[in-house]
């Protein structure tokens, strides 16, 4: 039997092969060097074969993958434009955006009002728009079928607000502020008056107010929306004047009384400067006691603007009349500001007793102790009274 050796591959001396019979006959097909070569041809070949269908099967996943891709795509743009209008809207709406909504509330307010097909379709577009956290309560004006992105283009534009505002200034009458809404809104003066008698008005009051509105209509500016009734605005100036009297731990059982105090401020003094010192003539007059004999409680009593009074106004009976009663008039005669309640809360220290406008343009006041101080003042005022470019004025 030929014996193998297929550790050595180098030829024997006689030239014949290792592998080969004693004949000379090869018993391998390949010689050494031969199998070496064909195993060393095949490798590249079966390497560039494998490459190649890597290089297919990438390619398919990659076209399987775009065409996957552009297929969800589309089938998600699909959905988005399912989910709202194509715009540019239909019919004119009026759209309330209320305090304290969020973009999710709005946008299923919107949907309901049929402004936009879909809540989805807003939400979408408020969270990738950072101005949709300002968007402010009021009135907006917009449309049915409106595309999301064209609505909230309207709503975060503050200037697109629709709401009425209003400018109460300090020492108006109820009467007075009545009429200045009724010119800002919709509503007449009537459903002011009715609202003033609303129970639901009056539960907001002080029980010391015993009802009565005047006095608690905190002059300030605002805005309501078309939909607020005349109880609604009423309940919101309530609202204020009660929130500075808390800040000011004004016992409530007292707080008409200060009321009244603040509105005599209001009416008499023109300049911050004097409002603690006419709280404090009017609280020295009540301790002596004498009458307060102040013409801004004649004026309201008998529904007449003017810086002095007649005879028969100074004489008519009315209980604001504090020439002809004693102590303060039975209720406020104006609705003050924040500073009118500040000084009647806090008067100023002094012994004074009078005080009159000598100018009343300017407001300038002058305080007095006694009576004959008092009419030297009253004598400038008159003064200033006649002349001619006053005239009609006192």
């Amino acid at each position: 039997m030929t014996q193998r050796h297929p550790r050595r591959h180098e030829h024997d001396d006689d030239g014949r092969l290792p592998w080969s019979d004693p004949e000379g006959e090869e018993l391998i097909a390949f010689p050494t060097d031969t199998r070496r070569a064909h195993r060393e041809e095949r490798r590249p070949r079966r390497g560039a074969r494998r490459f190649a269908v890597l290089l297919v099967a990438l390619g398919l996943i990659v076209g399987a993958g775009y065409f996957g891709v552009t297929a969800l795509k589309g089938l998600f743009n699909g959905s988005h434009e399912a989910d709202d209008y194509a715009g540019p809207g239909a019919d004119s709406v009026s759209f309330t955006v209320n305090d304290g909504d969020t973009g999710r509330s709005i946008a299923t307010n919107l949907e309901k009002a049929g402004i936009v097909k879909t809540p989805r379709a807003f939400v979408d577009e408020c969270t990738a728009d950072p101005r949709c956290a300002g968007i402010q309560p009021g009135d907006y004006a917009l449309k049915t079928q409106m595309r999301s992105v064209d609505v909230l283009a309207v709503l975060v534009d503050p200037k697109n607000r629709q709401n009425p505002t209003v400018t109460v200034r300090e020492g108006l009458w109820a009467s007075e502020i009545f009429e200045q809404l009724a010119r800002a809104t919709s509503h007449p003066v009537s459903d002011y008056e009715a609202a003033a008698k609303d129970k639901d008005v009056i539960a907001l009051l002080p029980p010391s107010a015993m009802g009565n509105v005047e006095g608690f209509l905190f002059p300030a500016t605002y805005e309501f929306a078309a939909k607020d009734s005349a109880s609604t605005q009423l309940k919101a100036m309530i609202a204020k004047s009660v929130k500075v009297l808390t800040d000011l731990k004004v016992d409530p059982a007292t707080a008409q009384r200060l009321i009244i105090i603040a509105s005599i401020v209001e009416a008499e003094a023109r300049l911050d400067e004097d409002r603690t010192k006419v709280a404090r003539t009017i609280e020295n007059r009540l301790a002596q006691p004498m009458r307060l004999q102040l013409d801004s409680t004649v004026s309201y009593g008998v529904k007449n603007r003017s810086i002095t009074t007649t005879d028969a106004e100074r004489a008519d009976p009315n209980l604001w009349n504090t020439y002809v009663h004693d102590g303060l008039p039975v209720g406020p005669i104006a609705n003050p500001g924040e500073a009118s309640i500040r000084a009647a809360a806090a008067p100023a220290a002094g012994p004074w007793l009078y005080f009159v406008a000598v100018n009343p343009d300017t407001g300038e006041t002058k305080f007095a102790v006694t009576q004959p101080e008092h009419d030297a003042n009253v004598a400038q005022f008159r003064t200033w009274c006649n002349q001619p470019e006053n005239k009609g004025k006192c």
